[in-house]
């Protein structure tokens, strides 16, 4: 039987960041960059504290979502020997369920939507890895928490760090060793 990832869609697949940047520049003419996220939630970066609550409620805005460099890839190759999910805490923003739907359709076809899981708490999530930007579902996760490096989790250190895809899968590869070698030895 295949190990679980359950695997977070903004900010991890999904390039949550580089949208907030475009969608403020078109809305307030006003170019800024990534690193007014270090170490500040993402509704609190801007000058404008309304901006990101308004985007995220905007039609559209989740549909547009750029996919992070890499993620289809690593995801296809995870999928040969891990059973995937995706975990989404969508129902903060009702709009996003129908458009995260179509996003993930349009990007990641080879998962079934069997595999799509959107929630309001992760903390019910028990898949064998869980790979997130957010510490508040990673402190919960009942398997091993990833936390995939997203401005507002810079100051963050109590978990085991992924900058990008190919760190993803370089470590899963070594989780995979790992566990072949813990067997062998049993």
């Amino acid at each position: 039987m295949k190990k679980s990832i359950g695997i977070d869609m903004d900010g991890v697949l999904a390039d949550i960041e580089s949208h907030l940047l475009t969608w403020y520049e078109q809305e307030y003419g006003l170019k800024l960059g990534a690193d007014i996220f270090l170490g500040v939630k993402e509704s609190e970066a801007f000058p404008d504290k309304e901006a990101v609550w308004k985007f995220v409620n905007t039609p559209g805005f989740f549909r547009t979502l750029p996919v992070m460099e890499g993620a289809v890839a690593a995801v296809k190759e995870l999928a040969e020997d891990y059973e995937i999910y995706i975990v989404s805490a969508a129902m903060e923003f009702p709009l996003s369920l129908f458009e995260k739907r179509e996003w993930l359709a349009e990007h990641f076809p080879f998962i079934s939507w069997k595999n799509i899981i959107f929630c309001g708490d992760k903390s019910l999530i028990k898949t064998d890895y869980l790979i997130d930007d957010h510490c508040k579902n990673l402190d919960h996760c009942t398997g091993k928490p990833i936390m995939f490096t997203a401005g507002h989790n810079t100051n963050h250190t109590h978990h085991i760090r992924v900058n990008n895809w190919k760190e993803v899968l370089a470590l899963m590869k070594a989780q995979k060793y790992s566990e072949a070698e813990t067997q062998e030895l049993a």
